[in-house]
């Protein structure tokens, strides 16, 4: 059995994809079905636990091979063999801080895009088909498509100024959440994916990955702080003796939600010491 923290379980082809990162080795997974040997795409009667789809931020452990077929450009995917999905836990978001690596770009280049070419150019275990992205700003927008349905758009920035635009959204929970009218809270943490290669009308070129923001993590004040305090180099202790001068309180959890943002606040105007 393999364990995944699950960073997406977003729409595909009618079915899903399932992608984490395995928390022993830090390295990206995609579990890929047989049944769907162009794509890999993951049945509901196999992916659902106890009924219930797996959600972002379990720990799943899910019966794999030690390979998988890569479709001529991924380097994360292992095959799924017959066998019991299991939840054995839950990572708190603050936890997945660890695996915002600040890359030049994300997922190799500035474009929305990158082709079967430039990834089969790479040495195998370069061709990162996943990543996970510390936004400081996701905005969302609605656009109505050719078939008159409505289909959502993100674009993110991160702090070191890597920007994408007009990214298909495809977790559907996050989704769920837009059409209720919940904007997303940022910062947040975004799974971008490479999909499949698709070649829009009159496309020149090499075939094109498209980048698709395949899941939505969203941090509280409570995570945020922790994020502040590890950029200023606190340690918890220090945070703690700052909560006494400021409140007469020793933790985050004391705190009102007023006295939270109001904290927040004041450690993001502090430089770095």
């Amino acid at each position: 059995m393999t364990q995944i923290i699950c960073l997406a379980n977003s729409n595909k082809l009618k079915e899903r994809c399932i992608a984490g990162i395995n928390p022993q080795t830090g390295q990206w997974i995609r579990p890929v079905c047989t049944h769907f040997p162009h794509d890999g795409r993951v049945p509901q009667y196999i992916r659902t636990i106890d009924g219930k789809e797996p959600q972002l931020l379990d720990i799943i452990e899910i019966p794999l091979e030690n390979e998988g077929p890569d479709f001529g450009f991924e380097s994360e995917n292992l095959t799924i063999i017959p066998g019991k999905w299991r939840i054995v836990g839950k990572i708190k978001p603050i936890e997945l801080i660890q695996y915002c690596h600040n890359y030049s770009y994300i997922l190799h280049n500035s474009n929305n895009f990158v082709t079967v070419t430039f990834l089969r150019s790479l040495p195998f275990l370069k061709r990162k088909t996943l990543q996970l992205v510390y936004a400081t700003k996701l905005s969302v927008q609605d656009k109505i498509n050719s078939k008159g349905e409505t289909k959502w758009r993100g674009s993110l920035l991160t702090e070191t100024g890597q920007q994408l635009r007009d990214l298909p959204i495809t977790d559907p929970a996050f989704l769920e959440r837009l059409k209720a009218g919940n904007l997303p809270k940022n910062p947040c943490l975004v799974t971008v994916s490479l999909g499949m290669p698709y070649r829009p009308l009159n496309w020149e070129g090499d075939d094109p990955c498209w980048k698709l923001i395949a899941g939505v993590i969203e941090l509280s004040n409570f995570d945020l702080i922790l994020v502040e305090m590890k950029r200023l180099g606190w340690t918890i202790e220090r945070g703690r003796d700052r909560l006494q001068e400021m409140y007469s309180k020793r933790s985050r959890r004391q705190l009102t939600e007023t006295e939270l943002t109001e904290f927040l606040n004041y450690l993001k105007s502090l430089n770095e010491t």
